[in-house]
C-alpha cells in the first residue's frame, strides 16, 4: 500500500524552486496570437514577462476559450524557456479564470487538458471554491464524485482531488491544519492523500511566489496588473479580461477570513527546521507531506541539493524515501526534464536513496505530459542496480494513466529486460502469472 500511495501523491507536484530562464526562441508553426505574445512580452524581465504573458493567455481564453489559450501556452513554452518553467502555474491561472460563479463545475472541468501537469484542472477546482463558499462536508465529498464510477477517470479523479487541496488551503487564508482538515472529509484513504498533497503544494507554492495566480484570485483578479508591468510595450499587448472567478466579488474570501478570525495565522515554512511543517503533523499526513517538503528545503538553502540530501537522511524512517522522491521531483522541474542534467543532479545524492531521486524524476516525467516515453528513456540511463525502483515508479504512474490492466501490462512491455517489465507491472498492479 506504501508504494501505491506515494505512487499517486506525486502525480501533481512540480519543481516550484526553479526559476530558470533559458534562451527565446520564435518555433515554426506558432499562431499569430502566440508571436503577438512572444513579441511583447519576451524583453521585460522575468516578474514583468510573467504578467504580460499571462495578460496575453487571459485575452485568448476570454476571446476563444480554454483550448485556445492552452494551446498558446504550449507554443509559448516552446518559444521561451522561462515561460516552461512556470508552466504549471500559468496552467493554473486559465483553470481560475475559467470559471465563473453559476457555471457548471463539471462542464468547466472537461474544457482543461494535462498540459503542463494539469494545473487548469487544478485552477478551476481553487476558484469553484472562491466562488461558492464555505466548503461543507457535502461539497467536500460530492465535488470530485462524478469521477469515482468509472475506471476510466482515475486521471481525472486525482486531477480533481489534487485541485481540492488547492481549493481548501485558498479558502482557508492558507491555514494547511483547516484545510488538511477538510480533505479528512473524504471517504478514503486515496482520495485523502491525493487531496493533501494538493494542500501541501498550495503551501509552498504561496510562501515562495505570493503574488502567484491563486493569490491573485483572492486578492482582486489574475493578471491585474499586467499591462502596468508590460512598461510601454506594444499597443497590441492584450489587457487582462474581465472574466472568470478571478474578476468577481470575493464574498466566499470574506467568508473564509471570519472562518479563520482569532486563529493565528499558520506559518508556511520555517528558515530553521527544514522539516516543517511535517514535523508538527500526524503521521496519517506525512507521506504527503514528505512528497513536497523538498520545495521548501531548496528555497530556504538556495537550491542546495547536497544539503537538502542531507536533511532528508534525517526525516523519520517511514518517510524518508519519500522526501527523496520530493527531491527528484524538485531537480526534475528544476532542470525542466533535461535526462541527463537530473540524472547527475540526483548523483549528487548518497547512493543509498538515489534510486528514490530517480523514481521522483521519472514520475515528473511523466506528470508533464501523461505519456510515457521520456521516463522510460530515463529509466533506460540510470545504474543498473537503480533501476527496477525506476521502472516499479514507471508502473506506479500507469496505474493512473491506464484505466484497464491489460493497457498497463501492454505499456510495461517497454521496460528494457524481463526483470524490469516485471517490477514496471509491480508498480502498475498487473496480476503475474
Amino acid at each position: 500500500m506504501r508504494s501505491y500511495v506515494r505512487g499517486l501523491g506525486l502525480v501533481m507536484a512540480i519543481g516550484i524552486a526553479s526559476t530558470t530562464c533559458g534562451g527565446s526562441s520564435l518555433p515554426p508553426g506558432m499562431s499569430a496570437g502566440a508571436v503577438a505574445a512572444f513579441e511583447a512580452c519576451r524583453e521585460l524581465a522575468w516578474e514583468e514577462r510573467q504578467g504580460c504573458y499571462e495578460a496575453r493567455l487571459l485575452g485568448e481564453l476570454d476571446g476563444a476559450g480554454v483550448g485556445a489559450s492552452l494551446e498558446m501556452l504550449e507554443s509559448l513554452a516552446a518559444a521561451d524557456m522561462a515561460v516552461r518553467s512556470q508552466s504549471h502555474v500559468l496552467t493554473h491561472a486559465i483553470g481560475i479564470n475559467a470559471y465563473s460563479p453559476g457555471e457548471t463545475f463539471t462542464d468547466v472541468f472537461a474544457e482543461c487538458t494535462e498540459l503542463f501537469q494539469s494545473g487548469c484542472y487544478h485552477g478551476v477546482v481553487q476558484a469553484y471554491f472562491i466562488a461558492t463558499g464555505e466548503p461543507s462536508q457535502e461539497v467536500v465529498a460530492g465535488l470530485c464524485e462524478p469521477y469515482e464510477a468509472d475506471p476510466a477517470d482515475r486521471w481525472l479523479l486525482f486531477q480533481c482531488l489534487h485541485g481540492l487541496g488547492h481549493g481548501l488551503t485558498m479558502y482557508y487564508g492558507h491555514h494547511l491544519l483547516m484545510a488538511l482538515e477538510g480533505c479528512d472529509l473524504l471517504a478514503t484513504r486515496w482520495n485523502r492523500d491525493s487531496c493533501y498533497g494538493g494542500a501541501f503544494m498550495e503551501n509552498v507554492v504561496n510562501a515562495i511566489a505570493p503574488h502567484h495566480p491563486a493569490a491573485a484570485l483572492v486578492s482582486g483578479g489574475a493578471a491585474m496588473d499586467a499591462m502596468d508591468a508590460m512598461e510601454g510595450g506594444s499597443e497590441e499587448a492584450a489587457e487582462a479580461p474581465d472574466h472568470g472567478a478571478g474578476a468577481h466579488d470575493h464574498g466566499a474570501m470574506a467568508m473564509a477570513d471570519g472562518m479563520t478570525e482569532g486563529i493565528e495565522p499558520f506559518e508556511a515554512m520555517r528558515a530553521d527546521d527544514p522539516h516543517y511543517p511535517c514535523s508538527i503533523l500526524d503521521d496519517q499526513y506525512l507521506t504527503a507531506c514528505y512528497l513536497m517538503q523538498t520545495s521548501a528545503m531548496l528555497w530556504l538553502n538556495d537550491w542546495d541539493i547536497a544539503d537538502a540530501a542531507s536533511s532528508c537522511r534525517e526525516a523519520p524512517d517511514g518517510w524518508r524515501d519519500d522526501c527523496f522522491v520530493s527531491l527528484g521531483r524538485d531537480i526534475s522541474g528544476r532542470t525542466l526534464q533535461d535526462e541527463g542534467d537530473a540524472r547527475r543532479e540526483c548523483q549528487q545524492t548518497p547512493e543509498d536513496y538515489r534510486e528514490w531521486c530517480y523514481a521522483g524524476v521519472v514520475k515528473n516525467f511523466v506528470d508533464v505530459t501523461a505519456t510515457t516515453e521520456a521516463g522510460f528513456s530515463f529509466c533506460r540511463t540510470v545504474e543498473d542496480w537503480a533501476k527496477p525502483r525506476c521502472h516499479e515508479a514507471m508502473g506506479e504512474e500507469l496505474y493512473v494513466l491506464y484505466a484497464d490492466e491489460a493497457g498497463r501490462r501492454e505499456a510495461c512491455e517497454a521496460s528494457e529486460t524481463e526483470e524490469l517489465t516485471l517490477a514496471c507491472r509491480r508498480g502498475a498492479r498487473v496480476q503475474t502469472d
